[in-house]
């Protein structure tokens, strides 16, 4: 895919940003499946509480135990559509700040997850696309494995790829009882937290 915009080749077709996946391309990259989405999602929403616009990266070690998350919101800087390499900037200074490098390693262990909240459906859009490589890309630079992205809507949840998804959490604003440990240590959110 080209990078850059493309011209128009009908009256009806926009131009699109080259850094971006399409679902069949993401498919095909082999991210592993999460073993409990379920308490992923729920984890990572009890411990973030996003709004529409924020994004939660986070590390998890094969057994799937959290190791750091981060999340920040993303602003709309420049007008037209999400670039990937801008995300993907976004994503790495987050991880930069929580987390070490894994570039020593043959092959990378952990895996970093994205879920984004945002306002509208929950299929696939272009900015979906976007985030897609930025987190690809995000991950090879910083020696992960490249695992689920995550859409969060006011409908619930969705691995995009995947089609696994649920009703909660969600982006509406509600109580969340800290149940679950969105598959990681007590002690990681602490570790996370205190950096």
């Amino acid at each position: 895919m080209a990078f850059g915009f493309a011209p128009p080749s009908s009256a009806d077709s926009v131009p699109r940003p080259g850094r971006l996946l399409e679902p069949s391309d993401w498919i095909a990259s082999g991210v592993p499946l999460l073993r409990n989405p379920r308490e992923v999602v729920s984890g990572l929403h009890a411990r973030h509480a996003p709004t529409p616009s924020t994004a939660v990266v986070a590390v998890f070690q094969p057994d799937e135990r959290l190791v750091a998350s981060a999340s920040f919101v993303r602003h709309a800087g420049r007008a037209g559509p999400a670039d990937g390499w801008e995300l993907r900037n976004a994503l790495l200074i987050q991880l930069r700040r929580v987390i070490p490098h894994d570039l020593r390693r043959r092959a990378p262990v952990r895996t970093a997850v994205l879920l984004y909240c945002r306002e509208g459906e929950s299929h696939w859009t272009e900015e979906d696309g976007a985030w897609m490589w930025a987190l690809r890309d995000a991950c090879a630079l910083h020696g992960l494995r490249c695992g689920a992205y995550i859409t969060l809507t006011g409908t619930g949840w969705q691995i995009l790829g995947e089609g696994r998804s649920g009703r909660r959490p969600c982006s509406a604003v509600y109580p969340v009882a800290p149940l679950s440990s969105g598959g990681g240590a007590p002690e990681a959110h602490r570790r996370t937290v205190a950096r």
